[in-house]
């Protein structure tokens, strides 16, 4: 798809098909979403008025190994399964090789579901020698890899004719070389394999759109390349006197190709943070079924099975916890830096990572249903969605090209007979030729293209020096017209680091740097990031870290350790209660400290309390000063994070953002899942809003995504930087 006008084509030949609802046709991400009645129409048909407007579906392929397949009848019958599991467009399976051969479209099921259907249908699938071929993507590198052969080529043949044009038309070359008939001729044979090599494509499109009745931008190309093309050949022979024209044709051409070329490598780019979601799920499982313990491939495991899971291992799908306590590294999905202690009967998420103890847990949602997944689908819809102006370029898309045509011609008849007479040896009917290929190459969006840069260069070059990077023209266009930012808490306005920020001793004999070497000590051998903290923390200050002779973590509480002559306990109220102490006057002080949006940490020493650690994700230094910007220029600032309310309104206090706006709004989102910030964005933007998400997390990818414009962070994760389309390179607000 090359533009506007093949949106609405392919919509147009959609939605005349029986039984469509809807259609939808994505011209960035090249996808095409359609409500339809499987009733009424199946999928084959839907594909094959595809192909028959001119264009192609990616697909995929699998081979698979089969067993448990006894006759004709068997392979019958599963081919009918496949062939009823919506998004598979062939299967053919061989009863001689037990082999199934499926072409199914990637973005409709996936290699599990299509296992799970041969299972359901009573079959075995023993492997697949050929891997699920991500067809989508492998067309995307076909398409950039011919048009950078087509531009190589048409530069090898443009760039010498068009410098033997210059320098005849500036009078530089010899008059006996300008006089000769050979320096036609070989403009002609270097003009030649552009015009019809590299710019048949364009000569294909045009066909295939007036074969359905439309007219899109490829028609434009060909007919002003094939103006300038067609009129020289008779001044090549003589039948005519003139100018020849074959450089003009040969570098229109060359120069759309070009664009043609960034285009597809630009394409290539808008799935990167689906794939960088999709890498983050467990590849195996570890499941008990019939009292083994299994290493399955991910999407064999089932709802209902139970899963084991081990220190240092990801959570392969979502679940809740049967047996066993641990500390879960959701981040990478919530963006928030503490893990979250987890008890039998509570949840666990899919593709987090397992910190602490074994667990052992039920599988609740496996494959499209997981919060991963739902994650993936969030990103996609959002953007696969229309602005309203897109869908108006739609519109006028449709009657574009042929106004451009119509003008064209006008242009051409009214320097024809209106005129006055060209002054030199320039004849009439060149002057109007010239005048209507001007017509026709200017309104090609590829020559739009091709200006517009130059404007936008010289504001993304300045906006790098300052730190931001543009990754859209779009996004530069769209920030001038924003009305509201949101900043999520973690990693944008905070660090997204646990750092020791208060050390308070209470009755005991040691110093606050005294208290923090013990603590480090006893948290050396801890994989949690608040003992992290401790231990950074004590490095920071060149404190002596003793050794360790004991080390215990007691899920959910903290840990128990001997350095040296000391015992030392490290954790919560819990756990010195569950020891025999008693905290007291500690209490208030702890209340102090949760109030200011800190974590507290308890220290014992020799079953004594001996302090108390205050650990927070602190605010970075740019934050404060950003803000209070934003808010001098007239921008509602808005906070959004998955903390509790009293932690997310010490975080705004601290950076100077009022709980209210001042129409009584609540500009502080606390408690808001992964899944629900897009939602929040997406309520801004109906109330009139334009809103610029800011955000470094997985979690904020599909917010990103739906902002009018995203913003990332340089420092966060890769998916939040691919889903947004302005940068901030140094991670400072």
């Amino acid at each position: 798809m090359t533009c506007a006008n093949c949106v609405v084509t392919v919509e147009r030949n959609l939605k005349k098909l029986e039984g469509v609802h809807s259609a939808s046709v994505n011209l960035a991400s090249e996808r095409a979403s359609l409500e339809f009645d499987p009733t009424v129409l199946d999928q084959g048909a839907i594909l094959e008025r595809i192909r028959r407007a001119g264009y192609d579906v990616a697909m995929g392929e699998a081979d698979l190994v089969l067993k448990r397949l006894s006759d004709d009848n068997d392979a019958r019958r599963l081919e009918r399964a496949l062939l009823t599991r919506e998004g598979i467009a062939e299967a053919t399976v061989n009863l001689a090789t037990e082999r199934a051969w499926v072409r199914y479209i990637p973005t409709v099921v996936s290699q599990g579901e299509i296992r799970r259907a041969i299972k359901d249908a009573g079959f075995e699938v023993l492997e697949s020698p050929g891997m699920m071929e991500d067809m989508e993507r492998k067309a995307r590198e076909k398409e950039i890899s011919r048009q950078r052969n087509l531009l190589i080529v048409g530069l090898s043949f443009t760039l010498p004719l068009f410098l033997l044009s210059m320098l005849r038309d500036f009078g530089l070359l010899p008059e006996t070389i300008v006089d000769s008939r050979w320096l036609n001729w070989l403009m002609f044979a270097l003009a030649t394999p552009v015009q019809f090599y590299v710019g048949w494509q364009y000569y294909d499109g045009a066909y295939k759109a007036l074969r359905n009745r439309s007219a899109n931008m490829d028609l434009l190309i060909a007919m002003g390349s094939s103006a300038a093309y067609f009129y020289s050949l008779p001044v090549l022979f003589g039948w005519i006197d003139g100018h020849l024209y074959f450089e003009t044709a040969a570098v229109i051409i060359t120069l759309i190709v070009l664009g043609k070329f960034l285009e597809a490598r630009a394409k290539g780019r808008t799935s990167e943070a689906i794939k960088k979601l999709l890498s983050l799920q467990a590849k195996t499982a570890r499941v008990i079924r019939d009292g083994n313990e299994l290493n399955l491939p991910v999407e064999q495991v089932r709802v209902g099975d139970l899963v084991i899971v081990r220190p240092g291992e990801k959570i392969p799908v979502d679940g809740v916890v049967i047996e066993g306590r641990t500390a879960i590294d959701e981040s990478m999905l919530t963006g928030e830096s503490m893990p979250v202690d987890k008890h039998p009967g509570d949840e666990v998420i899919g593709a987090t990572l397992n910190k602490m103890g074994m667990i052992k847990f039920e599988a609740t949602k496996v494959g499209r249903e997981t919060a991963l997944a739902q994650i993936v689908r969030l990103v996609e819809e959002a953007q696969g969605s229309k602005a309203p102006i897109q869908r108006l370029a739609d519109k006028v898309s449709a009657v574009f090209v042929p106004a451009v045509i119509v003008i064209a011609l006008l242009t051409f008849l009214g320097w024809y007979f209106l005129a006055p007479p060209p002054e030199g040896d320039l004849s009439v009917f060149t002057r109007a030729l010239i005048n209507m290929v001007a017509v026709l190459v200017i309104a090609c969006p590829c020559a739009m293209g091709l200006a517009t840069p130059t404007a936008v260069m010289v504001a993304t070059g300045k906006a790098t020096q300052f730190g931001i990077l543009f990754k859209s023209s779009e996004a530069l266009e769209r920030a001038g017209q924003l009305t509201t930012v949101v900043l999520d808490k973690t990693g944008t306005i905070t660090r997204g680091q646990p750092t020791v920020t208060d050390i308070l001793v209470v009755d005991w004999k040691g110093s606050a740097n005294d208290l923090l070497a013990l603590a480090a000590s006893a948290e050396k051998g801890s994989e949690h990031p608040l003992g992290e903290a401790i231990v950074a923390a004590a490095g920071e200050r060149g404190l002596s870290i003793g050794e360790l002779d004991q080390f215990s973590a007691v899920a959910g509480q903290g840990i128990v350790a001997q350095v040296g002559e000391h015992h030392v306990l490290v954790g919560s109220p819990k756990l010195m209660a569950e020891n025999g102490m008693v905290l007291n006057d500690l209490i208030s002080k702890m209340e102090t400290l949760q109030a200011e949006a800190k974590t507290t940490v308890v220290v014992a020493v020799n079953g004594q309390i001996a302090g108390l650690l205050g650990i927070a994700d602190t605010v970075k230094e740019g934050s404060r000063e950003a803000i209070a910007e934003l808010q001098q220029m007239g921008f509602e600032v808005v906070m959004i994070t998955g903390d509790n309310r009293q932690t997310a309104e010490a975080i705004a206090r601290n950076v100077g953002i009022d709980p209210t706006n001042d129409v009584g709004q609540d500009v502080i989102r606390a408690e808001v899942l992964p899944g629900d910030k897009a939602a929040e964005v997406q309520a801004m933007q109906t109330q009139g809003k334009v809103v610029a998400m800011v955000g470094d997390g997985i979690n904020d990818a599909p917010a990103l995504a739906r902002a009018d414009v995203g913003i990332s962070i340089g420092t966060g994760t890769d998916v939040a930087i691919a889903a947004a389309p302005i940068t901030l390179i140094s991670g400072d607000l």
